[in-house]
């Protein structure tokens, strides 16, 4: 898979795993916890700035070697492995500058005794964490990721494909499609009229893309069309209604069901059921609104009452009006209200 290629710090890691950890047709089955001395001896010689620039000399592509500034060798905490294959391997870490100054690469190295068919798949799996580890890290660009695999196993020589399109069974069309753009459906672009023809996925469409526009009831003369073409179910317009009551932006949504309902009679029963449930809804809310509108209205005179009380009791107390205002937040015309 072709990757476009920036860089700036290098990260050196070391994935380790032992003999016997995986089992036909690659399962993964940790028999033991405990590492195998392959495990602890590879990584007890790759933790070593040393040795681990020795490794990058001699096994890196010359042509990658050749941007690393390997005097900057630094190992780093942190792992790039999945969390739901942590338990059987460990990762060394190393950070190193390069040349070019803008961008960044990760070298990632797998340690394995045990020949695995699937092992080029894995590797890009960790790639491609390695990446996404690199944009949440706060990074605008991905980093280039090259997997290494350092293979000491009984068999010889390694017996499986490194390059992961291999594994698919036409691997010529797998690299067409994974070094292409993907295909987008981008709907804003597409004219209604176009839209309109595509059959089961049209009203979909043509909705999705209106949906925040300002008033969805003028799409009713597009969509009932649509509709009475026949190519959805009752139970699927009804969803598609209440897509728009959720989500559009129409400011009499049981008008627009109900102008719907008139304009699409094989769906007019329930789309009536929605415009009534709509209307209730309303009534409902009205109601409730209308209530909360008279507790605050007698809160609000509540708190009005108390302040004319409090201003009487200072007034009878011989206190001026203009105090009796400031202290109250009463007006003139307010004072005026109360009777000695």
């Amino acid at each position: 898979m072709a990757i476009p290629f920036t860089a700036n710090i290098s990260f050196f890691r070391a994935v380790i795993t032992s003999p016997g950890h995986f089992s036909e047709p690659g399962l993964m089955k940790k028999k033991n916890s405990t590492p195998t001395p392959h495990d602890a001896t590879f990584r007890q010689f790759l933790t070593q700035p040393d040795i681990a620039r020795d490794f990058m000399e001699l096994h890196l592509p010359a042509e990658l070697r050749a941007i690393c500034d390997l005097s900057t060798l630094k190992l780093e905490s942190g792992s790039f492995v999945e969390d739901d294959l942590r338990q059987y391997f460990s990762d060394v870490l190393y950070s190193l500058k390069t040349t070019a100054g803008d961008g960044y690469i990760h070298v990632l190295v797998e340690h394995q005794s045990t020949p695995d068919k699937h092992m080029a798949f894995r590797l890009i799996r960790y790639a491609v964490a390695a990446m996404q580890r690199h944009l949440e890290a706060g990074y605008k660009k991905l980093p280039l990721v090259i997997p290494v695999l350092f293979y000491t196993g009984k068999r010889s020589p390694y017996p499986y494909s490194t390059r992961w399109l291999d594994e698919f069974d036409d691997p010529v069309q797998a690299g067409k499609l994974y070094s292409s753009a993907f295909p987008l459906v981008d709907v804003t672009v597409i004219p209604d009229d176009e839209i309109a023809g595509h059959r089961s996925m049209a009203a979909l469409t043509l909705l999705q893309k209106h949906i925040h526009q300002r008033d969805l009831a003028e799409l009713v003369d597009r969509l009932a069309p649509i509709l009475l073409a026949g190519y959805l179910s009752s139970s699927q317009v009804i969803s598609l209604v209440h897509y728009i009551v959720q989500a559009g932006e129409t400011s009499d949504a049981e008008a627009f069901v109900r102008e719907l309902a008139q304009r699409v009679p094989q769906h007019g029963d329930a789309l009536m059921t929605i415009a009534q449930q709509l209307e209730q809804k309303g009534i409902e809310k009205g109601i409730q609104l209308g209530e909360q509108r008279g507790i605050e209205k007698g809160r609000n005179e509540g708190k009005q009452e108390g302040k004319l009380e409090v201003a009487r009791t200072m007034l009878q107390n011989g206190i001026d009006r203009n105090t009796v205002m400031k202290m109250t937040g009463l007006s003139e015309d307010d004072l005026a209200q109360i009777r000695h």
